[in-house]
């Protein structure tokens, strides 16, 4: 079964937990595509991405095309012989790559599609105040994300979770799933079922920093969904004494007094609460622009408001 030959595409930590369960599982990885290295970090050095750091660590052939058309990389994938691609958190390919492979390319998506198709699904579930969401496998074809689904499974969303907790169990619940995909595969029973079209369906488009930006005329709970879907990265922010100040958690606190929307009241040392349309929000958690990140009465303690 474990024969099947695999080029494994991907880059980020999410990526990383699948490449160490196919790896563990005893498949063959011929190969194992990531971003080229880039520089970081104040000493603009270079630095690996998470899935080239795992793949040497277990002595993995590891490429890193600049263009994913180039002949020269494109030879040396094909010289890799693989029955399957295997794609995780990674580009957009060309049909020249993900058509490549005999048994076809599949990805790893951290949503229930058909529904949340696009970069941030784990985002915008929390954002959208969903009540569950989960991860799905399907065979790339040329739209995003539109392939025939071969596996899904579900998971609860929490009061409380953020996009850094749901993140964590996607990445293990996801790494889980592709493997259950690939035996099946390898065995030559998988099956899949063409997506569903539908106008009602919810996107999860790339999230650009002006989205990020609270808009405290929302109701409370949908600003609460707003600042969680968004922590820990990229944070929801608002401004401050003329400046940024990204919020990782909050919590809703009923109006005592009635104050103009956008305004804040503080004791100065352990709450600092923003009116909304209904409510008051309380940040507990935040990082004013310049400075680490703290909790609101270290926070506070260090500012004049």
């Amino acid at each position: 079964m474990n024969k099947l030959k695999i080029v494994f595409m991907g880059t980020p930590d999410f990526a990383v937990a699948s490449l160490k369960a196919l790896y563990e599982s005893g498949f063959e990885i011929v190969g194992v595509v990531t971003t080229a290295d880039k520089p970081a970090g104040r000493g603009q050095q270079l630095m690996q991405s998470a899935v080239k750091q795992y793949a040497l660590s277990v002595g993995l052939n590891v490429l890193q095309p600049i263009k994913l058309k180039d002949p020269t990389f494109l030879n040396n994938l094909s010289a890799l012989g693989a029955d399957l691609f295997v794609v995780v958190a990674f580009r957009m390919l060309p049909e020249v790559v993900w058509n490549m492979p005999p048994l076809g390319t599949i990805n790893l998506h951290a949503s229930l599609l058909p529904q949340y198709r696009g970069a941030a699904p784990i985002n915008h579930v929390l954002i959208n105040g969903e009540l569950e969401t989960g991860v799905s496998t399907f065979f790339l074809q040329h739209e995003i994300d539109t392939g025939d689904i071969i596996e899904s499974t579900k998971i609860a969303i929490s009061e409380s979770e953020t996009a850094g907790t749901l993140h964590d169990k996607l990445m293990l619940l996801g790494a889980n799933v592709l493997v259950s995909t690939v035996r099946n595969i390898a065995l030559g029973k998988v099956q899949s079922t063409p997506q569903v079209f539908s106008s009602e369906l919810k996107m999860a488009p790339k999230i650009f920093k002006e989205f990020c930006r609270i808009n405290w005329d929302n109701p409370a709970k949908k600003i609460l969904q707003h600042i969680r879907g968004l922590s820990p990265y990229p944070a929801a922010f608002t401004s401050l004494n003329n400046k940024n100040l990204k919020v990782f958690n909050a919590e809703i606190v009923p109006f005592e007094t009635v104050s103009p929307v956008g305004t804040y009241v503080t004791d100065g040392k352990s709450y600092l609460h923003f009116a909304c349309e209904d409510a008051f929000i309380a940040v507990l958690d935040v990082q004013y622009e310049g400075k680490k990140r703290m909790q609101i009465g270290d926070f506070l303690r260090g500012m004049r408001l």
